[in-house]
């Protein structure tokens, strides 16, 4: 198969187009705000029960998704390591993504008395949608090569966001002016917003099914593939370890992603609870936020370019501390868009260029891409499980999400701290066996 090949790569691309209304619609943007208009007591308070348990509506949203990435990041490692050993890297990733996709169509029932249904919904969202990215990253180093992974990867971000955007833009003609599509229940305009992700998703990422090589190094197992799949992830574990810098960049990683995605994950409540600012302006910045992700992912690319992948990421990380010491203080409305505007630029690109930075870590003879993948993932989802946790723990036990972001702020410095321990240069192929790097 012949790598860098156009029709192969925009294909690819097509999948982070497919799932990224998963992202803007479901996580960033119109589930949180029905969520928190939603789940609500009988007398209106945000105190809800959970199969009988009382609990804030804002810490449940936390603790749900904190959850859902506990359970695929103990899953996953396996997955990634059966479909390395029988060659079915792009059934799992299908599984995943079906299981995503009918999750979210199943949040178009979502009402006040069907909440623990509908937090389970979303929950099987959530691991819908990882599971199928760590099989969708895998394919990179496969199918592009290293002087392209950042590109590609921008690019990826960068159509990801621009079809949620697009998808989003229909969804808010039916929640601003629902009379227009004959609808009088109030409810209706979100609920089809969460049906019409699931129908995207899947519709779209039939582009990257068709296209992506299947079995690519045409293995075929035999024997116990569940053993022989656990004992596969154990051979590239110890192959991990044998790395100097790969392990050291995804510890830095852990550390600064539990800020980057637990932002993700709760900007909209923030504003929803802290600034009181109303649902429709709030889904305005998160649009906002998407559009200028898309110049942002371009620029970080660009960016390492000049001055290497880790001084890049560097950048991103420090903007992210002055993000978190902005929202400490935040009062106005105006000054929470230009937060927003500021996150809306290193999102994508931090998100981009830590990809392609792991995947130039990766072993070149490597065969295990997605075992190899399946640590990254790991690390990016028990770093989100820890951070979400975080945050709605300091919320409850502060009453204020401002406490919580200073915890958010210090994860930011520790991972800025982290990441200048590794040399930042525009080639990233360390031997196995020591910190000297090749190339330069």
């Amino acid at each position: 198969m012949k790598k860098n090949d156009p029709k192969l790569i925009n294909a690819w691309c097509m999948y982070d187009w497919a799932n990224s209304v998963h992202n803007l619609v479901i996580t960033a943007s119109v589930f949180p705000v029905y969520f928190s208009a939603t789940a609500l007591a009988e007398d209106g308070s945000d105190v809800v029960s959970f199969f009988g348990h009382p609990v804030k509506n804002t810490v449940l949203f936390s603790y749900s998704v904190s959850v859902s990435f506990l359970l695929i990041a103990l899953l996953i490692p396996f997955c990634t390591a059966i479909a390395d050993y029988t060659g079915r890297k792009k059934t799992f990733m299908k599984f995943f993504c079906y299981l995503g996709a009918t999750s979210c169509a199943l949040l178009f029932f979502f009402k006040r008395d069907t909440l623990e249904f509908s937090v389970l919904a979303f929950m099987s969202s959530l691991i819908g949608w990882s599971g199928s990215i760590v099989f969708y990253n895998s394919f990179l180093p496969e199918i592009a090569t290293e002087d392209n992974y950042d590109r590609f990867s921008a690019r990826g971000f960068a159509w990801g966001y621009a079809g949620a955007v697009l998808l989003m833009l229909f969804n808010l003609t039916m929640i601003m002016f629902p009379a227009f599509y004959g609808i009088t229940d109030k409810s209706l305009p979100a609920r089809l917003s969460f049906l019409s992700v699931g129908v995207w998703w899947v519709v779209f990422a039939q582009i990257p099914f068709r296209r992506l090589p299947n079995n690519i190094y045409e293995r075929t197992p035999t024997g116990n593939w569940l053993f022989n799949g656990f004992r596969k992830l154990g051979t590239v574990f110890r192959q991990l370890q044998k790395q100097v810098m790969l392990p050291r960049y995804l510890i830095a990683f852990f550390i600064f992603n539990m800020g980057v995605q637990t932002v993700m994950y709760v900007a909209t409540l923030f504003g929803a609870n802290e600034l009181k600012l109303p649902a429709k302006s709030l889904i305005t910045t998160i649009l906002l936020i998407q559009v200028i992700g898309i110049a942002g992912s371009y620029f970080f690319s660009w960016l390492s370019g000049k001055i290497g992948n880790i001084y890049a990421l560097m950048v991103g990380v420090a903007t992210w501390i002055g993000i978190c010491a902005g929202a400490y203080f935040v009062t106005k409305e105006e000054e929470f868009y230009m937060l927003a505007a500021t996150v809306g630029m290193v999102m994508g690109g931090i998100q981009a260029l830590s990809r392609a930075t792991y995947t130039k870590l990766i072993p070149d003879d490597t065969k295990d891409t997605a075992s190899y993948f399946s640590f990254y993932d790991v690390t990016e989802k028990v770093s989100l499980v820890l951070g979400t946790f975080t945050f709605g723990f300091i919320d409850s036990v502060t009453g204020s999400m401002r406490n919580s972001v200073l915890a958010l702020l210090i994860y930011f410095v520790i991972g800025l701290l982290l990441l200048a321990r590794i040399p930042s240069q525009k080639t990233y192929r360390y031997r196995l066996d020591s910190d000297t790097p090749s190339g330069g």
